[in-house]
């Protein structure tokens, strides 16, 4: 019997290490996973004898798991790859199919290239499926934490066409709209975020710490202060004397919201109050759809059946409302009804969006409609944010400058009391 070398993950997700004596590679393999265990390295052994046995298992030495690190399929938050990370395994893996490497030596090329770590060892998990003559497909489902159900089926149609780099040269396509629209949205909320924050501690800090400064000058004045000076001193003294207690009411609050958005039924109530903001709802909206219409119409164009392109896709809508609204689909595209009439009846979609699928579905180009309706919702959610994005900053401004034009004026106005009745 010949001797493996392994490194394997437990249901735990703890890293074991130790030998395995087997017929084969494959032999070797069926038995660690027949013992629980997911091989992530499997080689034959240097020494070619087994290792002594500890106690505990054949030949299993356990280690404690890394810090933070889990290894792959365990679906933990740690073992995810980015979505950096998973663009450029694709990117890459579609170049070197493309320059006639077969499958197994274009991941070996990327294993060597990779840096240490999660990333790395999922690859080596893949390249092992690899070897043991099962499809890329069944690799990467065992990552399903790191890879979407849209991916694999993409992966799967690509196998089953014989078309592996043209399809992962479509999926780099997605990933990188898909990473341009997140990257592009949060980009431009930093800015306003910096700025309510700053807005924020302005005016705790003015009324915290400057304006407490100037009570001792109006603390004989009584009701002969202006009534804004009073108000104004009214806030400070609140906040000198209760801010902690403020403070933690704003962070209960915070963590009583977060809870409760958490809940199905909060999720479903906030994603339906978001939908009914007056320019953030049709962003919201447009933004979910394309996401939709992106997943469909790419599964569609590279083979993937109508009602499993449509079940995919809908899993990849957030707001509950409008994925609800899309459940209509499977069952009426399973009965023979059309997407557009099924859309139509739900009162939910746009007029835009049901004419766009029905000329795909009339033309028989559904899949480059839907691509095309992504498109354009795409550009329609840019200018959305830019539009909301140049509205936002200047309300922030003018708030933050009216606010602390109140207070100076409130001071003001207490000091020329003061000198009056001084006189």
């Amino acid at each position: 019997m010949a001797v493996f070398d392994y490194r394997a993950s437990n249901r735990s997700g703890e890293l074991t290490e130790g030998v395995e004596s087997a017929v084969d590679l494959q032999s070797a393999a069926r038995a660690l996973r027949a013992r629980g265990l997911t091989p992530i390295v499997l080689k034959p052994s240097a020494g070619g004898t087994a290792m002594p046995q500890p106690v505990g298992g054949k030949g299993e030495v356990k280690t404690a798991p890394r810090a933070g690190l889990t290894l792959p399929g365990f679906g933990s938050r740690a073992e995810h790859s980015s979505a950096e990370q998973v663009l450029r395994f694709t990117s890459e893996l579609g170049i070197l199919l493309q320059a006639g490497l077969p499958l197994d030596r274009a991941m070996k090329v990327q294993i060597d290239s990779a840096e240490p770590g999660v990333h790395r060892a999922m690859m080596e998990d893949i390249l092992t499926t690899l070897k043991s003559g099962r499809s890329l497909t069944v690799g990467l489902e065992q990552h399903g934490a790191v890879f979407s159900s849209f991916y694999i089926s993409m992966v799967r149609s690509g196998e089953a066409s014989g078309q592996l780099s043209e399809v992962l040269d479509r999926l780099v396509e997605y990933l990188e709209n898909a990473k341009a629209n997140r990257d592009s949205v949060v980009s431009a909320l930093i800015y306003p975020a910096i700025l309510l924050v700053v807005a924020v501690l302005s005016i705790v800090l003015m009324l915290g710490f400057v304006v407490p400064q100037f009570e001792s000058l109006f603390e004989d004045m009584g009701e002969a202060l202006p009534l804004v000076t009073q108000m104004v001193l009214s806030g400070a003294d609140f906040i000198k004397s209760w801010g902690w207690l403020l403070l933690i009411v704003i962070i209960g609050g915070g963590i009583v919201f977060r809870n409760w958005s958490s809940t199905d039924q909060g999720r479903t109530a906030l994603d339906k109050r978001m939908l009914g903001l007056p320019l953030a709802g049709g962003i919201v909206f447009e933004f979910e759809v394309s996401k939709f219409a992106r997943t469909t119409g790419t599964l569609l164009g590279n083979g993937v059946s109508l009602l499993k392109a449509i079940s995919i896709a809908i899993d990849t809508v957030d707001n509950r409302v409008i994925r609800d609204a899309l459940q209509v689909l499977p069952p009426a595209v399973k009965g023979g009804q059309r997407m557009s009439i099924a859309l139509e009846e739900s009162k939910m979609f746009t007029p835009m969006v049901i004419q766009m699928i029905r000329v795909g579905e009339e033309s028989g180009s559904l899949d480059k409609m839907l691509l095309e309706l992504a498109k354009v919702f795409d550009d329609h959610v840019q200018s959305g944010v830019k539009r909301g994005l140049a509205l936002l900053e200047p309300i922030l401004i003018l708030t933050m400058g009216f606010i602390i034009a109140v207070i100076i004026i409130a001071i003001l106005m207490g000091i020329l009391s003061v000198n009056n009745l001084a006189v």
